[in-house]
């Protein structure tokens, strides 16, 4: 399978569909990362180099399979901050660091069912001239961000693209274990992007330094999605 190659679920125990997805990435020490994963995970590097990336989004649709879609808590921002793994099984996947959800039920629920480091945060994404805007700042005001990115033109993904963007395994650390949930959907289609305004201490909240430079961006056109089942790894 390739990296641009979705993995064929048989069960999916959600389905979604993600809107309005950017890709903010900053290089790091390999060194740097390795420290905040837990054990069973190894940091994946491209040319000797970790990656760090916020990505922000709209889910809409969130619901099982079969179950209509239920007005406000089927659709909200979510901005996760993660890295790429390779776990114990020996697979490339996702690590996240932090989650940013505006729902209260989803945050709790990812939190009890795998173990996922999501925070409740007031959240909201405007599109408006050319550019969009993602704001959110988590409750009692602990971290949050303010971007302001202008998606530029369609890209053709080269090698470093389809690291940052082409992943379909997320593991988690839940109860001492290590899971992997698969998730597919169509490849990405990918504009490239620029950051118009960004401030934001996430990063800084998930323990690593502060972003040197001008991130990467990647702007993605909408896909459905479909999530497996959890699986315990270790």
């Amino acid at each position: 399978m390739t990296a641009r190659t979705p993995p064929d679920l048989g069960t999916a125990v959600m389905i979604q569909r993600w809107r309005r997805v950017s890709f903010l990435h900053w290089p790091y020490p390999v060194s740097a990362v390795q420290p905040l994963l837990p054990p069973g995970l190894t940091v994946q590097s491209f040319d000797a180099t970790a990656w760090v990336g916020i990505i922000p989004l709209l889910m809409d649709g969130v619901r099982p399979p079969g179950v209509p879609p239920v007005p406000w808590l089927s659709r909200f921002p979510e901005t996760n901050l993660r890295t790429y793994v390779t776990g114990p099984d020996g697979r490339a996947g996702i690590f996240f660091l932090s989650v940013d959800a505006a729902r209260l039920p989803a945050v709790l629920g990812a939190r009890a069912s795998l173990g996922l480091p999501y925070h409740w945060s007031t959240m909201s994404i405007h599109a408006d001239a050319g550019t969009v805007r993602y704001r959110g700042l988590r409750r009692g005001g602990r971290a949050g961000y303010d971007l302001v990115l202008r998606p530029g033109s369609p890209i053709e993904a080269g090698p470093l693209d389809d690291f940052l963007t082409a992943r379909y395994r997320l593991y988690s650390a839940h109860l001492g274990r290590c899971v992997a949930v698969d998730v597919t959907h169509r490849p990405w289609r990918l504009r490239s992007g620029t950051a118009v305004h960004l401030h934001e201490d996430l990063v800084i909240a998930a323990g690593l330094p502060a972003p040197n430079g001008a991130p990467l961006v990647h702007v993605a056109e909408p896909v459905k999605v479909r999530i497996g089942l959890p699986s315990v790894l270790t």
